[in-house]
């Protein structure tokens, strides 16, 4: 190998969530959830980014479903021919994590001969494609279908992991014999996931097994397992013969370039004292019961863990150039970003010492859906990438943003990355590991005005899970009148940016207090803008579904025309117009009725306390709202924030009802008894809930509310010292690699 190629650039390549898994009798296709199979225009989106080449599915269970003679490449050939005329090298991907189409499996003795054939007719088809990964990570993909029963053919045991694993790997020796049969020049991209096990003493001969084990498909490859090789026993007794372990021997199916997919639990630790880990379910070996925790959160390991360690024992181990083949992290966009920057910043440091790693490459373009299960149950959850799908076209976010600066070869910068990622500070460590320093911290604060309300609250609660150094501030400390306060403030704290959450929040008494509600909606919020502006800094406040009338009689959307009908919609649509003529590029969030877990000031709580003393309740029937769960508006608030949205933003849980159908709700969710909840008539009947014409980014109000009552433990009061982890719970993004 030419390991001068290191000193080229680093390139970033990209790949959209592609996997095809089959579960029983059913398929999940990931192209079809985020919808990218259908958008031919997801093609000019990546090709924006600047990416060199991309890891595309040319997917066997999609091409040839029902029969291997009858393929059907119409939409590979477009996309293929798109991609190609934007200069965009493609490497090929024949199965990705799937079992194949109907007729074969993991198991089948001629999956690999089967393989080959279908391999064949597709490098026939595409002779310029000169990279192939036939089987993207056969370990990983053996363990999920094989020995945990996850996927088809849903095994548990190891002998049948250890078969899926060898065909596979024969499939892949197999698919690149067929296709340099059309190309002699075409490469092996191999990837695989080689998270390392780590553990207490007691368990190092487990951890050791499964360290020995992770290498399996790679060795297996480079023709390394023979007698002496720790796995070699494992291997003949699970029924793979000499002469199979034999045809690896020659070392001609070893990969060109070794993909490694890293993810931030890839690592793991094996723990007997399962007693420190409530909320993790044993599991065992038969020998001894332990949990499987995250590395990541273990304090003394940090040193050894991580994408720049397994990357170098790869590189030492097999001396062939590497490449990053999948970078994501499902979570907050802050956490992303930071994920995404230190992979990028690591390998370019390995490369300077000398370590051959080509390319990186941004995963999941268009998000991925359900992985947090593991793709076993359809609950729609969706975890945006370097889009967001969730718009009327997919939304570049701030990974976009950062993958294009590092595509020209320039420095990307953005405030959040001053604060380390979850997995650098201790509060995400686990219990027992005592106390550990935090990386050192060069952040500014992110200034939310509202100390005293609900929102202010939940917003610097939020952002201070999310490592973005809130400074929660009230009247006393910054006051919405005075316009030269708020410069010294901010010229003296330096925000990175400014979310107002402050406001006069009581609509009836609007009508009796007009002036002091017009100050805090509107002239207030008027003033902190401009101060923003003259600062150069973001600027985010909020507005209300009361800015409607509510007689249009459907739910509205952003460009709809206001005209409301209190004091207090007045106010916040005076509010809106002064913001938006006060300069720089604000966002105008505009939400609905409220519910949260941190306070007692809302309709769903008042309904679960008169409910629990057996009082009655009584509702409008005719006023139709989207009852907003306050995390998840502060959370889709600060992804927005940070994404560098401006404009007016509708964020609302998904759904619409009367406040009478949502007492209701509430009741039934919290088992309490409905029949006291009556109706008020309120005529007109007035429609104020919001949908949005930029994107549906909260769940739906269902699943919010049912989250509500969990967390609130229904009619039940919390402790004082109450907390709430903010969904999604970073680090969880793929329960892949946590196994």
């Amino acid at each position: 190998m030419d390991h001068m190629a290191a000193e080229a650039p680093l390139h970033l390549w990209g790949g959209p969530e592609c996997t095809i898994v089959r579960l029983d009798r059913s398929w999940r296709d990931q192209t079809d959830e985020t919808g990218h199979r259908g958008r031919d225009s997801d093609i000019d989106l990546i090709a924006s980014l600047g990416v060199k080449a991309v890891r595309y599915p040319i997917l066997w269970e999609k091409v040839a479903p029902e029969r291997p003679d009858r393929l059907d490449f119409g939409w590979t050939d477009r996309r293929i021919a798109l991609l190609g005329a934007h200069g965009i090298e493609i490497i090929g991907g024949l199965l990705h994590h799937g079992s194949g189409p109907a007729y074969t499996n993991l198991l089948d003795p001629d999956f690999p001969a089967k393989l080959a054939d279908y391999a064949w007719r597709v490098a026939s088809r595409y002779r310029h494609i000169s990279r192939w990964t036939p089987v993207n990570e056969p370990l990983t993909t053996a363990r999920f279908s094989a020995l945990y029963g996850h996927w088809y053919p849903h095994r548990r045991d190891y002998p049948s992991f250890l078969r899926a694993l060898v065909n596979q790997c024969k499939g892949i020796a197999a698919a690149m014999a067929a296709i340099r049969s059309v190309n002699p020049e075409a490469e092996l991209i191999q990837t695989e996931d080689l998270g390392k096990i780590f553990s207490t003493p007691r368990l190092a001969y487990q951890a050791e097994h499964e360290n020995e084990r992770r290498w399996l498909s790679l060795d297996l490859l480079t023709g390394r397992v023979k007698a002496g090789h720790p796995l070699h026993p494992f291997l003949i007794d699970a029924g793979i013969t000499e002469a199979e372990l034999e045809s690896f021997a020659d070392g001609a199916s070893a990969p060109d370039m070794i993909g490694i997919n890293h993810y931030l639990t890839s690592d793991r630790f094996l723990d007997e004292r399962t007693h420190l880990y409530p909320d993790l379910e044993a599991a065992g070996n038969g020998r001894d019961a332990y949990v499987d925790a995250e590395a990541v959160r273990v304090a003394t390991l940090r040193p050894e863990l991580g994408l720049g360690p397994r990357l170098r024992e790869a590189w030492e181990r097999y001396d062939i150039p590497l490449a990053v083949t999948e970078v994501h992290h499902g979570c907050t966009r802050d956490e992303q970003l930071r994920w995404f920057a230190e992979c990028w910043n690591c390998v370019s440091e390995l490369r300077r010492d000398k370590v051959d790693v080509r390319a990186l490459t941004l995963w999941s373009l268009f998000g991925n859906v359900d992985w947090r299960s593991l793709l076993t149950r359809e609950e729609g959850v969706y975890d945006p990438g370097a889009f967001d799908i969730r718009a009327p076209v997919p939304r570049p976010t701030a990974i976009a943003k950062a993958a294009a600066s590092f595509a020209r070869g320039e420095r990307f910068d953005h405030p959040v990355l001053a604060s380390p990622g979850w997995w650098r500070r201790p509060d995400h460590l686990y219990s027992w590991c005592g106390k550990s320093e935090a990386d050192a911290e060069r952040s500014r604060p992110l200034m939310i005005t509202g100390a005293t309300g609900t929102l202010g609250g939940a917003m610097a609660r939020i952002a201070g899970h999310r490592g973005l150094k809130p400074m929660l501030t009230d009247r006393a400390t910054l006051d919405l009148c005075d316009e030269a306060s708020m410069a010294q403030l901010i010229e003296r704290e330096k925000p990175w940016a400014i979310v107002n959450a402050a406001g006069f929040v009581r609509v009836a008494d609007a009508e009796r207090e007009i002036d002091a509600c017009m100050a805090a909606n509107a002239a207030g919020a008027g003033l902190l803008a401009r101060a923003a502006a003259a600062h150069g800094i973001p600027f985010v406040t909020f507005s209300s579904d009361l800015v409607f009338d509510g007689l249009l009689g459907r739910p509205y959307a952003e460009s709809d025309i206001v005209g409301p009908a209190s004091v207090y919609g007045h106010s916040k649509m005076m509010g809106e117009r002064l913001v938006s003529a006060a300069g720089g590029k604000p966002l105008i969030v505009r939400t609905s009725a409220f519910f949260g877990p941190w306070d007692h000031y809302n309709f769903a709580w008042a309904v679960i306390e008169s409910l629990r003393r057996g009082e009655p309740v009584s509702a409008s029937s005719s006023e139709v709202v989207s009852p907003t769960f306050v995390p998840d508006l502060c959370h889709a608030v600060l992804d927005l924030l940070i994404d560098g949205e401006t404009g007016i933003w509708h964020l609302a849980n998904q759904g619409k009802l009367s406040w009478h159908d949502f007492a209701l709700a509430i009741a039934e969710g919290a088992g309490l008894d409905g029949s006291l909840i009556f109706a008020r008539d309120t005529r007109p009947e007035r429609v104020t809930a919001l949908v949005s014409e930029r994107g549906m980014l909260l769940r739906p109000l269902d699943e919010a509310l049912a989250a509500y009552l969990k967390e609130v433990g229904a009619a039940k009061p919390w402790p004082a010292d109450h907390h709430l982890t903010p969904p999604p719970r970073c680090g969880s993004q793929s329960p892949q690699r946590q196994a």
